[in-house]
């Protein structure tokens, strides 16, 4: 995307394994408004997208990967790629998310205004995240208060909010605020990421902020018949996926710019999410392992 004031946006879109119909759905969306980079952390189905990707007039690049290096480490080649052209804007996707029409220009102008607003140390923006099957739409959370802590609109806005964390798909990230950050934790691999990098952002003096100029279809986990995941408590996630946001959330726990508020209301949750998955799931040996090995790893994760 390129405006007058010569801002340009490039998504960044990293694969593994994806169903390809859905994939070349995202890409074909992007495409109508975006440069972007694929990278592909070694798919096994890598050769039923990645021509069609390459041929698209918009594509920045694609990269195969010889390894599953992770989401975190595929996400900074991507940027390090970005930061070294003319782009002021990366948008990050997952493979399974889908772009409404005008995606890009809404969350640059949303951009924008929270600069003017609230000074220049924007470092991100995120849309609506919205579950395509149920419509839940997940709120803008900020961790500083127990009441009031979801969509607090900056001032003279309506619709840009405060939050202390944005998800990883559709997150408008400014190039230009990365070298104040940092890059995603690399040792994370796939969750958390970007709670961690959120975290960080604050901690550093940046501002994230969300908005509903715009909304991301897009799911959080794994479906699963569990009532707290149907009521957006807890995410689902299978036994390997568990391992690394156990280890990962722990580690996190004893970093100092994680935000207390946050710490003493993801304990009790994952406490809850714990309990009922050794109770109640089938493959709840494989689930105590990757608990307790997740729990072990985080004193040692850098």
């Amino acid at each position: 995307m390129h405006d007058d004031q010569g801002l340009t946006t490039c998504a960044i879109i990293v694969t593994w394994n994806p169903d390809s119909a859905q994939l070349l759905s995202l890409l074909a969306g992007i495409g109508g408004q975006s440069d972007f980079l694929l990278l592909d952390n070694a798919s096994a189905n890598a050769a039923t997208f990645v021509d069609a990707a390459a041929s698209s007039p918009r594509c920045f690049g694609v990269v195969q990967l010889d390894s599953n290096i992770g989401l975190a480490s595929a996400l900074n080649e991507g940027l390090r790629r970005l930061q070294s052209g003319a782009y002021r804007y990366a948008v990050l996707f997952d493979q399974d998310s889908q772009v409404p029409p005008a995606f890009f220009e809404s969350l640059v102008s949303a951009h924008q205004e929270a600069e003017r607003q609230c000074g220049v140390r924007v470092a991100a923006v995120g849309p609506r995240i919205t579950h395509p099957g149920t419509g839940r739409q997940m709120p803008f959370k900020v961790f500083d208060r127990f009441y009031g802590r979801s969509d607090r609109p900056i001032q003279g806005s309506s619709d840009i909010y405060e939050c202390d964390f944005l998800i990883t798909s559709g997150c408008l990230l400014d190039l230009h605020h990365l070298d104040g950050i940092g890059l995603m934790k690399d040792s994370y691999f796939i969750d958390n990421v970007d709670l961690e990098w959120s975290f960080r952002a604050v901690h550093c003096g940046f501002l994230l902020v969300g908005t509903d100029r715009t909304r991301l279809l897009h799911s959080i986990g794994e479906d699963d018949g569990n009532p707290l995941v149907r009521a957006g408590i807890m995410h689902s996630h299978g036994p390997s996926r568990t391992y690394y946001s156990t280890r990962n959330r722990f580690h996190l726990y004893r970093q100092s710019y994680a935000p207390l508020g946050w710490k003493v209301r993801d304990l009790p949750r994952f406490l809850l999410k714990s309990a009922w998955l050794l109770l109640f799931s089938r493959q709840r040996g494989d689930y105590w392992r990757s608990i307790r090995k997740g729990i072990v790893d985080a004193r040692s994760l850098s």
